[in-house]
């Protein structure tokens, strides 16, 4: 191998590190979607409760115009069907977005867009948008971008089911569900994109989910990456920071197109976590087998992935592998979470969810369209219609959990041979987990200064006490550890930060 071809792999293989790393606060870590959230709420939510808790960033709902759908109740997909590049929706308005990125950024919470650049609308019924812009649907005709006929792949078709197992050409130049088919290898359309993502840079984001990039070509996604601005340093940034980019592709394997084809360009979303995850805890897997958790899963190399338990679309039993645990099967569910931010593998995103029957259902709103805020209750919890997962203690204090581990590895894993497990991270962090059917007693090592601890799961630390659980460390760092079978919650977790050390 030459110089210059190694030094071209190095400049290739920089890059694509380059768009890797979501740009955290210190000392911050852990993404939560707060999906169809109001700007001014985030703001809010930001300054009252992320920072303060250590929460790293947010993914937001499209920012940018989409059609409005009246004959289906305003669903929360709407939102997946852009009109144009202009930052007026639901959430507001370009004014209350800017401020969002400002008072965000300002207490060191970064936010990441939720991209919708593979489509643009079908053809329903309504032909306005959250902006007011009108379009011609069966002529492709989008003037509030502009779009014409000669942005879109062509020949026209649709994607058929039996597609994704053997013709990648089709997932990528079909139409998605009749979602009219962007042509990313147009130079107005590409220029289109860009800006629209660079402004949305310019105003402080920190980075891009890529919605559907499964039906983009990787090589047409890199020339639109490569040309984004760096990250605004009078948001907090560093120099020549380049923006987070997760991108959206769902790949259980034996498919035509492969993750791996994206992730020389960004990280991408690993659906399989949740997938496997929701297994274990539901009882079908043992736990012990978790010992090995990460890439010999098959899973992601850890740089490369975005992991999660639920997300918008499968908690709705979209987006293939069903059986994911949501909030509506709160211990197992809590549980998992529990895991995933517990175990240093992977970059972890949590969800935020409203309350759904219906998986159509779009956000809390009043009879005339408008997202009715989350309510704040006594307890801290959400009302108006809203889950909010990230304000559950037991999210929460695993989200200071990591914190405190920091980048440190496993060590020092324990089970009982079946659905009983525990582990430290480094000496900063221990804990247990216990889905069997049968107690868990042990006395175990927690890798922890001799000491007391509150267990963060049971209660909070309040003063000098615990509301919960007390750990007693001695000064082998050893510690008796209990978890019923039939407690509250099936794990326990202590660590030296503040939350947990007495």
């Amino acid at each position: 191998m030459g110089w210059h071809t190694l030094l071209c792999l190095v400049a290739i293989a920089t890059v694509a590190a380059g768009y890797k790393n979501p740009y955290y606060a210190p000392g911050r870590s852990v993404n939560v979607h707060l999906f169809e959230w109001k700007w001014d709420d985030i703001a809010d939510e930001c300054e009252r409760f992320l920072a303060p808790r250590g929460y790293g960033g947010i993914q937001i709902s499209p920012p940018n115009e989409n059609v409005v759908l009246w004959t289906y109740n305003r669903p929360w997909w709407e939102r997946y069907q852009p009109m144009s590049y202009k930052l007026v929706t639901r959430s507001g308005d370009e004014r209350q977005f800017a401020d969002m990125l400002r008072r965000c950024n300002a207490v060191g919470v970064r936010i990441y867009v939720d991209a919708v650049i593979n489509h643009m609308t079908g053809e329903p019924p309504e032909n306005v948008g959250t902006a007011g812009s009108t379009a011609v649907f069966n002529q492709w005709d989008y003037p509030g971008v502009p779009y014409n006929r000669a942005h879109f792949n062509w020949p026209h078709c649709v994607i058929d089911g039996a597609d994704y197992g053997n013709n990648a050409w089709r997932v990528r130049n079909c139409e998605l569900v009749g979602l009219k088919d962007l042509n990313q290898r147009d130079e107005h359309v590409r220029n289109m994109i860009v800006n629209f993502m660079n402004e949305l840079i310019d105003l402080g984001v920190a980075g891009f989910r890529i919605d559907a990039a499964k039906h983009m070509w990787p090589e047409d996604l890199r020339v639109i990456y490569n040309r984004l601005n760096n990250l605004n340093t009078q948001h907090g940034f560093p120099a020549n920071a380049r923006p987070y980019i997760y991108q959206e592709v769902i790949d259980y394997g034996n498919e035509a197109i492969s993750r791996d084809e994206y992730t020389p360009i960004g990280a991408v979303t690993e659906f399989k976590v949740g997938l496997e995850l929701s297994n274990a805890f539901r009882g079908n897997n043992q736990l012990r087998w978790l010992s090995s958790w990460g890439p010999q899963w098959g899973l992601l190399a850890h740089e490369d992935s975005l992991t999660f338990v639920d997300n918008h679309d499968n908690e709705r039993g979209h987006g293939g592998g069903g059986g994911i645990l949501t909030y509506k099967q709160p211990r197992q569910y809590k549980g998992a979470i529990a895991f995933l931010l517990a175990h240093p593998y992977g970059e972890p995103q949590i969800m935020s969810s409203f309350h759904f029957l219906d998986s159509e259902i779009g956000p809390p709103m009043d009879n005339n369209g408008n997202i009715i805020s989350p309510s704040i209750n006594s307890d801290g919890s959400c009302g108006n219609g809203w889950v909010c997962q990230h304000r559950w203690r037991q999210i929460f204090a695993m989200v200071a959990f990591r914190n405190a581990a920091g980048n440190t590895g496993l060590n020092d894993w324990w089970d009982n041979g079946s659905n009983q497990i525990a582990f430290c991270r480094g000496g900063n962090a221990f804990i247990a987990i216990n889905n069997d059917y049968w107690d868990l007693n042990q006395t175990l090592q927690t890798c922890l200064p001799a000491g007391r601890y509150c267990d963060v799961i049971s209660g909070n630390k309040v003063g000098s006490s615990c509301q919960g659980k007390t750990v007693t460390v001695g000064n082998d760092g050893r510690a008796h550890i209990s978890v019923g079978a039939n407690d509250y919650d099936m794990m326990l977790a202590i660590h030296r930060g503040p939350e947990s050390r007495l």
